[in-house]
């Protein structure tokens, strides 16, 4: 197979076409713009638009020099995250009319100081809550390597403009998934780091499951930004050192545990089987490693981790929101929406606290498993995708059940886990190969993207469309 070698991904070639004086700031985002409402006229992917406020920091930049990794690189804001002086309103139409946010939450504040100019919030699920996204303030979102289907969910916005080549960063969060279902559904490379590895601020919905993540269509270029994001930041008790990750690695021989996936919600669609099939023995010649395999239903005895996060997380978002608010909003609300709230207004404290604790049983589990030197493969989603609209066989939205994916127990335990391209499903979307690593070990899977992109090149972006750098003719 062809090797690519790591050659620059479209953040780098932006930053340096910028330094270099080849182009200007407004040059770069004028291109961008126009680039994005291209796409979105056929995938939805603009919650907001920001141009005028991008333009102005594009002429800034030009005006006063180019500082920062990320100089003049467009970026789209998932609007689950603050950009202050914008709303924030999380797909929702309960916020449809929130005020201007006031502060800009972490991750686009790192972005931002590294030189990022952000051109648009991107569209999400209803409060970033399901596997697809569609809302009822803006509508459907569609998947660039197939518009029938969706780019996955919650960051589906994000990972369609980048997979569409519009911009060359779009932020995204992950508390069961939200980084690597899109990432794996547009042909992304995507991080959800150990939990802690980026500090949290404001404190999520899901207080212990979600954490910002990364995408990008390169690996050079999600190292990049991991670099830049991540750190611990006052007020987030789960914060990890600030360089844990950059020295943790595997001690000894590596060794992989492959399975199907890790809860017990039957067989796998035969496209994804054979993918995985594929990707594993690929993955193991590359590494020289042995390989395991685990039956799904050998990992936790105890209990279901796919139903102690539905049942934990429904009950903090309703938490989080009010139930007096959530009850007389009701009518406003997506019919996904509706379903998860069900529950979490109907969850008790017992079984709230139940879930909470049967969760350290479940690291421990995973803990032990991996040691230092081993690493979990499976899909990231389970099936060849599923209808834009969250439509199921019977034409009917409801939210996705979990046998589609698998994704919430390195939420859970808050390990490390990537999503990176190997292969195509007979869909026409990429299959997303997930790997979970020990804690900390987020250098290792970065490392280990880089190998897969150099051994397994995949497509910077969807059939039929071009990447920012080349739309603006760089080397």
């Amino acid at each position: 197979m062809k090797r690519a070698m790591n050659h620059p991904g479209p953040i780098e070639r932006v930053a340096s076409a910028l330094q270099r004086g080849d182009r200007r700031a407004v040059d770069i985002v004028t291109a961008s713009i126009e680039l994005l409402e291209t796409a979105n006229a056929r995938l939805n992917v603009i919650a907001q638009p920001l141009y005028d406020a991008a333009l102005a920091n594009a002429r800034d930049l030009d005006d006063r020099g180019h500082p920062g990794p990320l100089a003049g690189v467009p970026t789209m804001v998932k609007d689950l995250e603050d950009v202050a002086g914008h709303p924030t309103r999380q797909g929702s139409r309960l916020l449809c009319d929130a005020p201007a946010a006031r502060i800009t939450s972490v991750t686009p504040q790192r972005l931002a100081r590294a030189g990022a100019v952000v051109v648009a919030k991107s569209t999400l699920p209803e409060f970033a809550i399901e596997g697809y996204t569609a809302n009822d303030l803006t509508g459907v979102t569609r998947n660039p390597w197939n518009l029938d289907l969706s780019p996955g969910g919650s960051s589906g916005g994000s990972a369609a403009a980048l997979a569409a080549g519009a911009v060359g960063i779009a932020t995204a969060t992950d508390g069961g998934g939200s980084v690597r279902i899109p990432a794996a559904l547009c042909g992304l490379v995507g991080l959800k780091p150990t939990n802690g590895l980026i500090g949290r601020f404001p404190e999520p919905d899901w207080i212990d499951y979600s954490t910002d993540g990364v995408f990008s269509t390169s690996a050079r270029d999600l190292a990049l930004l991991t670099s830049i994001v991540a750190g611990p930041v006052a007020g987030d008790p789960s914060g990890a050192p600030r360089d844990a990750w950059r020295s943790r690695s595997s001690r000894g021989p590596l060794t992989l545990v492959a399975a199907q996936r890790t809860s017990p919600w039957g067989p796998l669609d035969h496209s994804v089987e054979r993918a995985l099939d594929e990707a594993v023995d690929a993955l193991a010649d590359l590494l020289g490693a042995p390989v395991t395999w685990r039956d799904p239903t050998s990992f936790f005895p105890t209990g279901d981790p796919d139903l102690d996060w539905y049942v934990t997380c429904a009950a903090e978002h309703v938490h989080r929101l009010g139930r007096e608010v959530v009850e007389d909003n009701w009518d406003l609300l997506h019919v996904a929406t509706r379903e998860f709230f069900s529950t979490g207004l109907a969850v008790t404290t017992e079984q709230y606290l139940a879930a909470r604790r049967r969760r350290f049983g479940y690291a421990r589990v995973l803990d032990e498993l991996l040691g230092e030197d081993a690493l979990l493969v499976t899909p990231v989603v389970t099936s060849q995708g599923w209808a834009a609209d969250g439509a199921d066989e019977n034409g009917e939205v409801h939210g996705l059940h979990p046998r589609h994916l698998a994704t919430v127990i390195q939420n859970i335990t808050g390990l490390p886990a990537l999503s990176v391209p190997m292969g195509t499903l007979a869909s026409g979307l990429p299959f997303g190969l997930q790997v979970t690593a020990p804690r900390y070990h987020d250098r290792q899977l970065l490392d280990l993207a880089l190998a897969i992109e150099d051994a397994y090149p995949w497509p910077r972006v969807a059939p039929g469309y071009q990447e920012l750098p080349d739309a603006l003719g760089l080397d």
